[in-house]
């Protein structure tokens, strides 16, 4: 049995058939911060445990995927999980890129948890500038949005509806704000968590001109170093870019760039690949 996996740092998409409701999922792991113990530990307890013996191989694509020692940390625990499978792991930034590019070229971004974005022939991707993560990058992520929509409540920006909604539905006080920021494991995901928010209010002015904001830093700082850009398509996964993929229209066609394909998740397209290539 084949089996596919596409892990952001929240969640993780485990298919093993074409069907839509052949789909597992779990949260995600991330070897920057999760190790061989926590990721076995998380997959017994999960549906996984019923395919355990009949999986084959599993391909796995993830954040924090992108170097040889990292792979091998979540690579190390699909073994022992699955114990009849061969194993790949790679970075899901070259997931997102077969998801939408298939054997074409393309630029492939992912807007979700985090941002990232690469160049890709067909065959091989190329990075032109790396993705810095939440601290010092992750531009138009649920990371940079949760951070904005929290410093803006401390600095008492926020519009009145969104702090209102912000108070009831996640009893942010300074104190935890600055507890979980400082103090906590995942701060990344407890940074994105925030994203939900602005879904609930994407017609807002300060909404549409923040994402805006954040997709125009994307674009500048990722997507326009690489060559011929105004004549390849630029392709998204994640949430963010999803949900909002009127604004993000918007500003590709500000910027001259063309618009490819828009996926909130790329496990679909992915499994479909690898099913066919057989």
């Amino acid at each position: 049995m084949l089996l596919v996996a596409d892990s952001g740092s929240t969640k993780a998409d485990w298919k093993f058939g074409p069907s839509e409701n052949q789909l597992i999922t779990t949260k995600g792991f991330n070897p920057f911060f999760h190790d061989k113990d926590f990721i076995l530990k998380e997959l017994q307890l999960s549906d996984l445990v019923n395919l355990k013996d009949e999986v084959t191989v599993v391909k796995f694509y993830g954040a924090g995927c992108s170097s040889p020692d990292r792979n091998e940390i979540v690579a190390d625990a699909l073994r022992v999980f699955f114990p009849r499978a061969e194993v790949l792991v790679d970075h899901d930034i070259l997931g997102a890129a077969i998801a939408t590019n298939g054997d074409t070229e393309g630029i492939s971004c992912i807007v979700g948890t985090g941002s990232n974005s690469c160049y890709y022939n067909g065959e091989k991707l190329f990075q032109v500038v790396p993705a810095l993560g939440y601290m010092l990058g992750d531009e138009a992520s649920g990371s940079y949005i949760g951070k904005r929509i929290l410093s803006d409540y401390l600095y008492k920006l926020l519009p009145d509806v969104i702090k209102a909604d912000l108070e009831s539905d996640y009893q942010v006080t300074k104190e935890n704000i600055f507890d979980n920021t400082y103090h906590q494991p995942h701060v990344n995901v407890y940074f994105a968590s925030f994203a939900r928010l602005f879904s609930k209010h994407r017609s807002h002015p300060y909404v549409r001109t923040v994402v805006k904001e954040g997709f125009e830093k994307f674009l500048d700082i990722h997507v326009t170093r690489y060559p011929r850009i105004e004549e390849i398509p630029v392709n998204f996964v994640g949430s963010v870019a999803y949900y909002f993929e009127d604004v993000l229209t918007e500003v590709l066609a500000n910027k001259k760039l063309v618009k490819g394909r828009i996926l909130r998740k790329p496990i679909h397209e992915l499994y479909a690949y690898f099913e066919k290539m057989g």
